[in-house]
């Protein structure tokens, strides 16, 4: 048996603000979208889907599953996402990452590849 993941789905109240904001941070482009769920893939369809998923109730706790994107230049990443609308959450300078949330409060990392 064989299987791999195709896809990454965040929850959302705010679809159409969720999905400007992760297009943003990806670059990624709308690869179909209703009125629940939208789909972002990379415009070569190499890399794992990323979708958007609406839902009623607000985010509670801390993620039990985050997103580690990783950039050339991690300080150069960190500013543009923020400037996207991200909050830095904590910063480890020493190991090479910085935790952000996006604008619902979703915790990713930014890690220096």
């Amino acid at each position: 048996m064989s299987v791999s993941i195709g896809n990454i789905c965040i929850d959302t109240n705010d679809l159409a603000g969720g999905t400007a904001f992760w297009q943003a941070v990806t670059g990624y482009q709308v690869a179909s979208s209703d009125e629940g769920t939208t789909y972002l893939e990379d415009s070569g369809k190499s890399g794992v889907g990323l979708s958007l998923q609406a839902v009623a109730e607000g985010r509670a706790g801390k993620n039990r599953l985050h997103l580690d994107l990783f950039a050339d230049d991690l300080a150069g990443e960190v500013d543009r996402i923020r400037a996207l609308g991200a909050t830095e959450v904590q910063r480890f300078d020493a190991d090479g990452w910085v935790v952000l949330a996006d604008p619902e409060g979703n915790q990713f990392c930014v890690v220096a590849a």
